[in-house]
């Protein structure tokens, strides 16, 4: 092709030449997103901003229903959400309820599509979706997420994918759309790098709820604290999002202490398969579950384990 601009015109042109191309690919797999909660609404929300046709399903209707106005197409039913897509992206609460899911709309699928589960669950729970779901010539991919609500909004969610090479490539384009997907290993692989990275969120959790208590106590000012630390070995961004979560008494949930105790206990089932102790997990897990059962923390953020570090030194919560 004859071009007679400058050298950065051509560039910025085919720039712009393979940015269509990749929109163009995107557009000819039509996507389904089953569960529109905490996570997956602003995931939908990325998907339809990155021009990928999207229908959704949410149980309570009315939570998926402001997609529509962005472009989306909400329907009544899980069969009508996946009759004729070529991907389906479930964002459920846990791995039974995906199971019970693919049940439901196994006469619905379309032979060759991808079902990519990016809800956390068991490795093994993610190998038996592969299997029935390979049966009925459907692909499948485990991509847990972290990076919380934040991460959901702002497209850039650590996505942790299980499963073939080839299905990940397929799957890609549409997982760009929500953040840096990234291809660690067979089916199952993704859920058990979710509960590692879970296993470090929860430790992590509770060493920033015992540093910024220690501060408080002790007479230094948290918020200072944080920004010295900005940069240095002890930074993190929960330390610096949760820390100041944990501070201010704001507990709004970005990732619920329900759900990371249902990933804590998941991690120790696949330790004890594999004859591993880890007794920090085990530590942090039980007092989560302390905080979850007994102090009304089911709904509340993870970083109220913060709460639970104050009742155990007899403070009030």
């Amino acid at each position: 092709m004859r071009f007679g601009g400058t050298v950065g015109q051509a560039v910025r042109v085919d720039q712009t030449l393979r940015q269509n191309r990749k929109g163009r690919a995107m557009a000819t797999q039509k996507v389904t997103l089953l569960g529109t909660g905490l996570m997956g609404f602003p995931m939908a929300r990325n998907l339809v901003e990155a021009a990928v046709p999207l229908t959704v399903w949410n149980r309570t209707k009315t939570k998926a229903q402001p997609l529509a106005a962005i472009g989306a197409e909400v329907v009544d039913t899980t069969f009508d959400a996946v009759t004729d897509a070529d991907i389906i992206i479930s964002m459920m609460s846990d791995g039974p309820t995906v199971l019970a899911m693919i049940a439901e709309v196994a006469k619905a699928l379309k032979p060759g599509a991808l079902w990519i589960d990016m809800s956390s669950t068991k490795p093994d729970e993610a190998r038996a979706q592969a299997e029935v779901l390979q049966a009925l010539n459907v692909a499948h991919l485990d991509a847990p997420v972290s990076g919380g609500t934040k991460g959901a909004a702002a497209a850039t969610l650590a996505i942790m994918v299980g499963g073939s090479a080839k299905d990940m490539d397929r799957a890609k384009p549409t997982l760009a759309a929500m953040g840096n997907p990234v291809h660690v290993g067979p089916s199952g692989a993704g859920q058990l790098s979710k509960l590692c990275n879970q296993t470090i969120v929860a430790v992590t959790i509770g060493a920033v709820a015992e540093a910024m208590l220690l501060a408080e106590q002790g007479g230094a000012d948290p918020a200072a604290l944080r920004a010295a630390l900005k940069g240095g070995f002890a930074d993190s961004v929960i330390l610096q999002q949760h820390g100041e979560r944990m501070t201010t008494g704001n507990f709004e949930p970005g990732g619920l202490s329900k759900f990371q105790l249902k990933d804590l206990n998941n991690a120790l089932f696949e330790a004890e398969a594999v004859d591993l102790k880890l007794p920090m997990t085990q530590s942090v897990r039980d007092r989560f579950a302390h905080f979850v059962d007994h102090m009304d923390g089911a709904d509340k953020d993870h970083s109220g384990l913060y709460l639970e570090l104050r009742k155990q030194n007899g403070m009030d919560t």
